[in-house]
C-alpha cells in the first residue's frame, strides 16, 4: 500500500493549490479526483468559467452554438492546463478514481481498473458541492430535466426555458438565456425576489429581468413534473406550465455522501457540510475540510483563501484563520452584473447603526452612456459616526470590478471620503464612486 505525506480529495482550487504547494516544498502528495472532467474543479469546469464564457457571448450576438462550442474550448484548455500544473511536479502523483475513507488515515480508491489502497499522514477533502434536486413527484434529471451543471452540455438552445428557483443561480442562468433569445420563465415559492437583497435592490433587478423578457413568478409552487419527448410540463398551485427544459436551480449542498466520513470519526452537521475550526481542521486532527465542502460561501476566492490557511499551518507562521476573512464581496454576473459587500440596508438597521444610505441611478455615469447600457442603480451605506462603509450594492455594468475597489477602501478601515475624493480615470464605471459618496451628507 503507498504512503503520503498528503492525500487530496478532489481537485478543486484550495485543493490543486495545496497539492502544488506541497509538492514544490518536497512533500509527496496524492491528489485523487474522480473525474478527468472535473480537473481544476467546480470553477473551471461547470462553475465560473463557462457560465461567465456563456454570459461574455450572450452580450456580443454570439448565437447560442458557436457560443457553446467556444466555451467548450475554453473549459478543455483550462483544465488540460490545470492538470500539467500538477501531473509536471514530480513529487506529486494524480489518480482518477473515487475516494472513501476506511479508517482515519486509510482511503479506498475506486478506478476504472479495480481498487487500492492508500494511506497518508494528512488528509485534505475538497469535494466541493452538488446541485440539490428538492422532493418533487416526477422531478427526476433527464433530458428535459437538467441542474446547472447539465445546462452547460445541452445541444441547442431551449426556445421555452423554466427555471425552479429564483436564486443566484437562476437569476444568472435567466438572464443569460433570455440574452440568447429563450423564452425564460423563472418560478419562486416565495413572496419575495431575492429575498436577501434590500427591496429597492430586488426590485431594480427584476425590473432588468423583465426588461430582458423574463417571466417571474413568485408564490408558485411546482406540485409535481410531467417530462414528456418533446416539453416538460410543470403542474404548479396556479396551473400546468409547459417548457422545452426545465433548469432546477434550488441550491447545492456539500458533496460528503459518497465518502464514508463517518470511518473516519469525521463530523458533519444535517447538510452533510463538514464541521471545522477556524482553522479549517476536522474533528480529527490530521484531516482538513477546504472550499465548498464546509457548508461556508461557495465562492472560488473563499477555496483560495481556505489554501492560504491550510498552507500557513503547514508551511508558514500557523496565525491565519478564518477569522481574518471580512468584507466577502460577491457578484452574480446577470447582465448587468449585481455586486455586493458588506450589510444591507435591513441588516445595518437590525444592527442599531446610525447611518446613511445614498444611490445614484446608472444612468448618471457617463461610462454607462459611451458603453450603451443605463441599467441599474448604485447604494451605498455610510456610518454617520465613524465615516466607514457599512455595504454596498452595485446593479450596473462592470460592477464586479468596481466592488473590489470599495473592499479594498472597507478593509483598511478608510472613510468614504477616500472614495469620493480618489481620482480615476475617465471615462470609466469606477469613477461612479466620486459621484455616488458625494452624494453623502456630513453628519
Amino acid at each position: 500500500m503507498n504512503h503520503y505525506q498528503a492525500a487530496i480529495i478532489g481537485f478543486g482550487k484550495a485543493g490543486k493549490t495545496l497539492a502544488a504547494a506541497l509538492g514544490r516544498a518536497g512533500w509527496r502528495v496524492v491528489i485523487i479526483e474522480k473525474s478527468k472532467e472535473m480537473y481544476g474543479g467546480t470553477c473551471i469546469n461547470v462553475g465560473c468559467i463557462p457560465t461567465k464564457a456563456l454570459v461574455h457571448d450572450a452580450q456580443t450576438a454570439a448565437g447560442f452554438n458557436d457560443a457553446m462550442q467556444r466555451k467548450a474550448s475554453v473549459v478543455e484548455l483550462l483544465r488540460e492546463k490545470n492538470y500539467l500544473n500538477l501531473a509536471n511536479i514530480e513529487q506529486v502523483e494524480v489518480i482518477d478514481g473515487h475516494a472513501e475513507f476506511i479508517d482515519p488515515h486509510t482511503l479506498k480508491i475506486t478506478t476504472e481498473q479495480g481498487s487500492s489502497q492508500l494511506s497518508a499522514d494528512r488528509i485534505f477533502i475538497n469535494t466541493g458541492a452538488e446541485a440539490v434536486f428538492p422532493q418533487i413527484d416526477g422531478l427526476i434529471p433527464g433530458p428535459r430535466v437538467v441542474d446547472s451543471t447539465g445546462i452547460l452540455n445541452i445541444s441547442s438552445l431551449p426556445k421555452r426555458l423554466s427555471i425552479l428557483g429564483g436564486g443566484y443561480i437562476g437569476v444568472e442562468f435567466a438572464s443569460m438565456f433570455a440574452s440568447f433569445g429563450s423564452e425564460v420563465t423563472l418560478f419562486e415559492t416565495s413572496s419575495q425576489f431575492l429575498a436577501r437583497e434590500d427591496a429597492d435592490i430586488s426590485a431594480a433587478i427584476r425590473v432588468v429581468l423583465q426588461e430582458q423578457g423574463v417571466k417571474i413568478e413568485l408564490n408558485t409552487a411546482v406540485q409535481s413534473v410531467s417530462s414528456g419527448n418533446d416539453s416538460v410540463t410543470l403542474h404548479t398551485n396556479h396551473g400546468d406550465r409547459q417548457a422545452d427544459l426545465l433548469l432546477v436551480a434550488t441550491g447545492r449542498r456539500p458533496a460528503t455522501r459518497s465518502l464514508k466520513l463517518e470511518n473516519a470519526d469525521v463530523a458533519t452537521n444535517a447538510r452533510g457540510a463538514i464541521l471545522v475550526d477556524n482553522r479549517l481542521k476536522t474533528t480529527v486532527d490530521h484531516i482538513w475540510a477546504l472550499g465548498d465542502v464546509t457548508g461556508g460561501p461557495q465562492f472560488t476566492y473563499i477555496s483560495l483563501d481556505d489554501f492560504r490557511i491550510v498552507h500557513d499551518q503547514l508551511l508558514g507562521k500557523g496565525t491565519r484563520t478564518t477569522e481574518d476573512r471580512v468584507n466577502i464581496p460577491y457578484s452574480v454576473f446577470m447582465t448587468p452584473t449585481l455586486s455586493r459587500i458588506g450589510l444591507t440596508e435591513a441588516q445595518a438597521r437590525e444592527q442599531g447603526r446610525n447611518f446613511q444610505v445614498v444611490s445614484l441611478p446608472v444612468a448618471a455615469i457617463p461610462r454607462a452612456r459611451v458603453i450603451n447600457d443605463t441599467r441599474g442603480v448604485l447604494k451605498a451605506l455610510v456610518d454617520n459616526d465613524s465615516q466607514k462603509i457599512l455595504g454596498v450594492a452595485l446593479l450596473a455594468a462592470d460592477s464586479h470590478e468596481v466592488i473590489n475597489i470599495v473592499k479594498t477602501v472597507m478593509d483598511a478601515g478608510l472613510p468614504y471620503t477616500v472614495l469620493r475624493d480618489q481620482i480615476f480615470t475617465h471615462p470609466t464605471m469606477s469613477e461612479s464612486l466620486n459621484d455616488l459618496f458625494a452624494l453623502v451628507k456630513q453628519a
